[in-house]
């Protein structure tokens, strides 16, 4: 062990700043917290082509790796194979416990260098992987969603290839997901302890028969950045919605979407704005147009997380349709400027989005019922200030110091545990102790 307090973390994770994700800003956010305290760090992480390399001090140091495409999904990234660099990244780290926040190729390879050289493990559960497999269907690899966007206008070609999406799903789904539980499960049975950032998706691992602890750590708010949030009054003006996130097809965007539909006929001049970028981005423009929206929604593309404390206020009500949030970081950033919230009841969403607190769940894929809850938070001043109350109320319970000084104290016990249960440290030396900081790219 190092000097008193001070932990080497080695970071696995197949997504990484400056792309911009849930899973990039939470490892920022506590490698940065955690580099304060005294904590030093390597990042096992993908190289990318655009966008500038964080700016880190010494403590911190990202080791960048070679790449390709998943060809459904784009800006999933696909490690290519060097075994010998990760490995030799982390012994010469002289890491004291390792962090493998992905299931991904980074994250095997988190769980060979512990094997290798006996470093204790904790796993993140980000991201329910299973509610992901659309993208290993034959459907999107063969890029047949494509012709599905190009021929929307044509109802014969569309129907027929909605249908054929259909067939596939039936067919192949239940199994897929099968297969990648059983396999994420194995990846993270290979941990000390599991750490989830919501009760709900424990209660989901559970269920599916993991059998390690888990630790519940909420990602976490960070309210140097969110500080300005203030109970919000229903608007006088007609009402303007915001949707923030990932533009991927699991988020249901078409349900937000087409509830805009039908709330434009009872508040004029209501408007909807999309901040974010992803696979379905075109999909959800030319939904936009077949609905008739094209005056009443703007997609802003991607937006820096910097910009974002000054865009939420602008806003009146968060709407999302997201089926597979672990957490929702973006739905605790609405909420810590005071926005009431519409959402699904999935996953972890009902513990942010609280029904009759700070807002309403409707069943996925309902977009009549997201309609509704929206038009009676908007025509009730009494109802919309208390939900703004309580939308504050709820994300201050998500501090991200806090969530760090858990986050530290697990780390610690990991170490201390694996340790006394060996009655050894390490099994290997180190040969260049990592303490300078920088970017090493394969």
């Amino acid at each position: 062990m190092h000097a008193v307090g001070t932990v080497n973390i080695a970071i696995f994770t197949d997504t990484f700043l400056p792309k911009i994700d849930g899973i990039a800003v939470s490892v920022d956010h506590f490698c940065r917290l955690l580099a304060d305290k005294g904590h030093k760090f390597t990042i096992c992480c993908p190289k990318y082509s655009e966008g500038e390399e964080p700016d880190y001090g010494p403590a911190i140091q990202t080791y960048r790796f070679k790449n390709t495409s998943l060809p459904s999904y784009p800006d999933v990234k696909v490690v290519l194979p060097s075994q010998k660099k990760i490995l030799k990244a982390v012994r010469d780290f002289n890491a004291d416990i390792i962090h493998i926040q992905t299931p991904g190729l980074l994250g095997q390879y988190g769980v060979l260098a512990s094997k290798m050289y006996g470093i204790p493990m904790v796993g993140t559960y980000h991201t329910l992987v299973s509610e992901q497999e659309t993208y290993l269907s034959f459907y999107r690899l063969l890029k047949v969603d494509k012709l599905l966007d190009y021929f929307k206008a044509d109802k014969k070609v569309k129907k027929r290839l909605e249908k054929l999406e259909k067939v596939e799903q039936i067919a192949t789904g239940g199994l897929k997901k099968a297969l990648i539980w059983k396999l994420t499960n194995k990846l993270y049975e290979t941990c000390e302890t599991i750490i989830t950032p919501s009760e709900m998706i424990k209660q989901e691992l559970l269920e599916h028969d993991v059998k390690k602890p888990i630790a519940v750590i909420s990602n976490g708010m960070d309210f140097t950045l969110f500080r300005n949030g203030a109970v919000k009054e229903v608007p006088q003006r007609a009402p303007k919605l915001i949707h923030v996130g990932r533009i991927s097809f699991e988020k249901n965007v078409e349900i937000v979407l087409r509830a805009l539909a039908l709330l434009k006929e009872r508040f004029p001049g209501i408007t909807l704005d999309v901040y974010g970028d992803g696979p379905a981005l075109t999909s959800m423009k030319i939904e936009a147009r077949h609905l008739g929206l094209l005056d009443d929604v703007t997609f802003h593309g991607f937006v820096s997380r910097e910009t974002l404390p000054d865009v939420y206020p602008n806003y009146d009500l968060f709407l999302t349709a997201s089926t597979m949030e672990t957490q929702g970081l973006v739905v605790l950033e609405a909420m810590a400027c005071g926005l009431p919230c519409v959402g699904v009841s999935a996953f972890a969403l009902p513990e942010l989005i609280q029904e009759g607190r700070n807002g309403f769940v409707v069943k996925p894929g309902h977009h009549i019922d997201m309609a509704e809850r929206t038009e009676r938070i908007l025509k009730d001043p009494a109802l919309y200030k208390a939900f703004s109350t309580q939308s504050l109320e709820i994300a201050s319970e998500h501090n991200i110091l806090e969530c760090a000084d858990r986050l530290e104290a697990l780390y610690e016990k990991v170490i201390a545990d694996y340790r006394s249960d060996r009655q050894k440290g390490p099994v290997y030396q180190p040969v260049h102790p990592g303490e300078e900081g920088g970017v090493i790219e394969q």
